[in-house]
Formats: structure tokens, sequence, C-alpha cells
């Protein structure tokens, strides 16, 4: 879901281009309600600024729903990652660039949300 904070979080299609008047959390329980497997959740306001995740409305969501909500959008640090997991309650977490640019290594990264208290695949 590429979702975007206006007046409420809204849902937007057609790759974050075409803004709909879904309400986020309404249309994340419909789906779950129409058999969605889990939750892809990508804030436009975030994504691609590597200041966090949006925690809140990730929280929200989450907690709202029996199946997982993957965090989407924002990640810069590691400490971004551990905060989508304890205040977001995402059950994962997705980033790409500081990947791709090596700026946060995979086994660091794992290592820290470990030393956290925050399950990761080895």
């Amino acid at each position: 879901m590429d979702i975007k904070k206006e007046d409420v979080w809204r849902v937007f299609v057609h790759g974050g281009k075409t803004r709909t008047e879904l309400n986020a959390k309404e249309w994340a329980k419909q789906a779950e309600d129409m058999g969605a497997g889990e939750i892809l959740l990508t804030s436009m306001n975030n994504d691609g600024t590597k200041h966090g995740f949006a925690n809140d409305i990730t929280n929200q969501i989450s907690s709202s729903l029996q199946i997982p909500v993957i965090a989407s959008g924002g990640a810069g640090t590691m400490q971004h990652f551990a905060d989508a997991f304890t205040i977001g309650n995402a059950d994962a977490a997705l980033a790409a660039s500081v990947f791709h640019y090596k700026e946060i290594e995979i086994p660091n990264l794992k290592r820290f949300l470990s030393n956290q208290n925050i399950p990761v695949r080895i």
C-alpha cells in the first residue's frame, strides 16, 4: 500500500501517482478481510528521506490487523529499523538504497537488532 499523509493517511495507486479517497487504516482492514496475507506499507512522505519509517501509522495499522505489516520508506540508520519494530510494531522492515550503497551492511544490522532483543533471521 502506497500511502501519504494529507488530512488523513490516504492510499495512492499507480506507483503513487494517483490519489484515492481511501483511508489507509480502513483499506488495510478491508484488504485483510478480503484475504490479504500481509501488508507492505510504504509511506510516500518518508520514502527516500532517510529520516525513519512512519511509525505512527505503521503501529496503528499493525495493531488493528491479524496479518503481518512490513514497514517501508524512510530507513537511514540502524536505529530506524529498531524503531520500526519497537515503536511501529512492524513485523518486518524494507529498505533499498541504504543496502545498495552499503550505508548499512546487512550483517551489522542483524547484529544491532539482535543486541536489542529484536528477533532476526541469521
